[in-house]
């Protein structure tokens, strides 16, 4: 199949899943999760109707803001971000959805102030406690999105997670399904003029629907748009 069909089918299968679970299929907006593509390959998906590619790494996402790639489209940084990289990205993607520490958070506030600017973010949550996964822990999250709504020059606006490995069809629905009563409860809990909580950023290629009956309003996929990914270099 080609990219514009994939895209074509991703976006029906989102728009299925929602529907299956009595949500409206405006609710979720697919992420076009673009790590190792072209400039070219980017372009193409923008014109076949992706609205947000997603970045995972910095040099990538700044040869390609060089290149005007993501023109027509928003841009997120959805990878793990060292904080010797934070001044490369605030204030040049929409959104970040990988904070997920308070040293992070920091960073990212002082990077953004410097700026004069407010960055939107997500908190990272690490919903299977697994060590070689960066994210706050889910009994932490409450004090980092607390600090991250007193933030000045940040603007809270919802959750992210990449649950473990998928253990078989729908074994990811129990970690999706706790993200959202995460998410719900932060809703309820930060009242703050600084958060417009409304994002909820999980599945991926192979779990994405599950990620949309339990409430995803982002979900990002890339092999299922792009095809297995090519070795760096050679996109």
């Amino acid at each position: 199949m080609t990219l514009e069909e994939n895209v074509a089918l991703v976006k029906e299968r989102i728009r299925a899943a929602a529907r299956s679970a009595g949500r409206d299929p405006g609710e979720v907006t697919l992420v076009a999760a673009t790590k190792v593509q072209t400039s070219d390959t980017i372009r193409r998906a923008i014109a076949a109707g992706v609205t947000i590619c997603g970045e995972n790494r910095v040099q990538e996402m700044t040869a390609h803001l060089a290149d005007n790639a993501y023109d027509g489209a928003a841009l997120h940084f959805i990878g793990h971000l060292q904080t010797n990289k934070v001044r490369q990205v605030v204030g040049r993607v929409d959104l970040i959805e990988s904070v997920g520490s308070a040293h992070l958070l920091e960073a990212v506030e002082a990077q953004a102030a410097k700026l004069d600017l407010c960055q939107d973010i997500l908190l990272e949550v690490n919903i299977g406690g697994e060590q070689a996964k960066s994210g706050v822990a889910p009994a932490e999250l409450y004090d980092l999105a607390a600090r991250a709504a007193d933030c000045p020059h940040l603007r809270l606006r919802g959750l992210m997670t990449i649950p473990p490995i998928a253990q078989g069809p729908e074994g990811n629905r129990a970690f999706f399904a706790k993200m959202y009563q995460l998410y719900v409860d932060i809703r309820q809990k930060i009242d703050h003029n600084g958060t417009v909580i409304n994002c909820l950023s999980m599945g991926m290629s192979g779990d994405f629907e599950d990620a949309v009956r339990e409430g995803a309003t982002l979900v990002r996929v890339g092999t299922a748009l792009f095809g297995p990914r090519p070795p760096m270099g050679k996109a």
